[in-house]
This record gives structure tokens, C-alpha cells and sequence, in this order.
């Protein structure tokens, strides 16, 4: 599962694109299974308030973070949520995204949700 938020319609188009089981993120939203949490980056550099508060709630069930951000913001702010709730959740960084991405960026979230799932549900 991805759990995502979505401002602009980045992280929105590229869920749609990847084709993977998710869910947006809304303030009252539980996790009863394990997910990736995909976040854009709000100002320069934040994790956006109702991220921070869905993983309040659920971080237990949280296995990685994808971001989307600008790099015209400057290469020390961007995809910086991702930094951020990686070092305060103790999760990995899947992927950081450029606007909507590429398709390489979208071959290698759908490879490491396989990855990474696949050995839970093998566990």
C-alpha cells in the first residue's frame, strides 16, 4: 500500500501512473497494513502538516518514504520531507522525485514496493 498526500497534482499523477494499491492521506486515516508514505515537500524543505500527524498515528506500519520536490528550490531543501521522516521514523528513503518524475523514477518505486512487500508477505 502507498499512503500519499498530494497539493499540486505531482504525487497524485505519478500514484496513477505507478498502477500500485493506495490510499490518500486524510487526517483520521489508520493503517492496519504496511505502506510506503509518498509526500511532496512543503516550503522550503518541510514535511506537510497532515503528513506529519497521519505518521504520528501510523509510523509503525510505515516500511519507506518517497518524496516529490523542485530542484529549483535548491539541492539542500528538495525532496528535504524525505530527509526528514526518514531520520525521525527510522525508514528508508525510496525514491526523491522531481515534479512528476520520470519513468525511471517510477520503475524503481514499483521495484522496490515489489521488494520490499513481497518479503512481508513472505515472512
Amino acid at each position: 500500500m502507498i499512503a500519499f498526500a498530494s497539493r499540486t497534482g505531482n504525487v497524485r499523477s505519478i500514484i496513477h501512473r505507478l498502477g500500485l494499491p493506495n490510499v490518500e492521506i486524510t487526517e483520521d486515516l489508520m493503517m492496519t497494513e504496511p505502506f510506503f508514505v509518498f509526500t511532496y515537500t512543503d516550503g522550503l524543505g518541510d514535511v506537510p502538516l497532515i503528513v506529519e500527524k497521519f505518521l504520528q498515528n501510523n509510523h509503525s506500519f510505515c516500511k519507506g518514504v518517497i518524496a516529490s520536490g523542485n530542484s529549483n528550490f535548491g539541492h539542500s531543501v528538495f525532496c528535504k520531507s524525505a530527509d526528514t521522516i526518514s531520520r525521525k521514523y527510522h525508514v528508508p528513503i525510496i525514491r526523491k522525485i522531481e515534479l512528476r518524475g520520470f519513468p525511471r523514477d517510477y520503475a524503481a518505486i514499483v521495484d522496490q514496493y515489489q521488494n520490499v512487500f513481497e518479503r512481508e508477505v513472505s515472512l
